[in-house]
């Protein structure tokens, strides 16, 4: 590891000024990613500014038939609340499957969100269930917050603060897991919120998540499996790696999405 300045604001107004002081400064949420990155020499920032004790980023409460949770929530904290087991109980399973317990009980919502790994399992259920992201500056619709791979609208030094989800009618997420890391080769989140049917796919694009409209328009006809019964995805679209090619990434969206739909009920 190399030399950086480490600082542990107390509050978000001082974490706001720390990274406007020190342009070249990383936030460090549950440094999941940050970290290996850095040990690796991919990364080298000046400085590192730990969110860990800013209260303000934590906390899970509903607020009317919205589910809001703080950015600083750790996956641990999610997946146990009584509140969103209430409110969305696919939201704290999916937050239960995330890695393993040492991951759980450190990576944060908002760290996840914010990186936007294309392999991850929460950027899904915010485009699924179109939440909202609020960050130090501003409000932010999940349709405009993903912009590809490890890409988002969140500009430099702008810090989510918390994610609202609307209260859906049906929702479920499924994923195909790679056996030793856990993360996503496929994961698909359906949901339904009023009138609105939203798909979202993790773990399969070349792009990152995305919104899969042939299947919401299918569902919005009929909400069961057979009516994703030959709907097919673009393999051009998928990813291809060492763990599984594009066209079976392809055929397994079509796959993950059936089984999410059925989950849901």
């Amino acid at each position: 590891m190399y030399a950086f300045n480490y600082l542990r604001p107390s509050s978000l107004a001082e974490a706001g000024s720390a990274l406007t002081k020190t342009p070249d400064a990383k936030i460090l949420a549950g440094g999941h990613t940050l970290l290996p990155t850095m040990k690796l020499r991919l990364a080298s920032p000046k400085a590192l500014v730990d969110l860990s004790r800013v209260s303000e980023l934590r906390g899970i409460e509903k607020k009317g038939n919205a589910l809001v949770i703080g950015a600083m929530s750790t996956h641990f904290e999610v997946s146990t609340s009584t509140v969103v087991k209430g409110a969305i109980a696919g939201l704290a399973e999916l937050a239960g499957h995330i890695g393993d317990p040492a991951v759980r009980h450190r990576g944060t919502i908002g760290g996840s969100v914010a990186n936007n790994d294309p392999a991850a399992d929460y950027p899904a259920a915010v485009l699924a269930l179109n939440a909202t992201v609020t960050t130090d500056k501003r409000e932010i619709k999940a349709d405009d917050f993903f912009k590809g791979l490890f890409t988002t609208a969140l500009g430099e030094g702008e810090i989510i603060t918390r994610f609202s989800f609307p209260q859906p009618t049906k929702f479920a997420y499924v994923k195909f897991a790679n056996p030793a890391s856990r993360y996503a080769l496929v994961g698909v989140a359906v949901a339904q919120t009023g009138s609105e049917i939203r798909v979202a796919v993790t773990g399969a694009g070349n792009d990152g998540v995305f919104r899969h409209k042939a299947m919401e328009a299918a569902l919005a006809k009929s909400w069961s499996p057979d009516a994703l019964k030959g709907i097919t995805t673009d393999p051009s679209m998928m990813n291809s790696d060492i763990h599984a090619a594009a066209d079976y990434r392809a055929h397994l969206v079509g796959v993950i999405a059936a089984r999410a739909v059925a989950k849901a009920g």
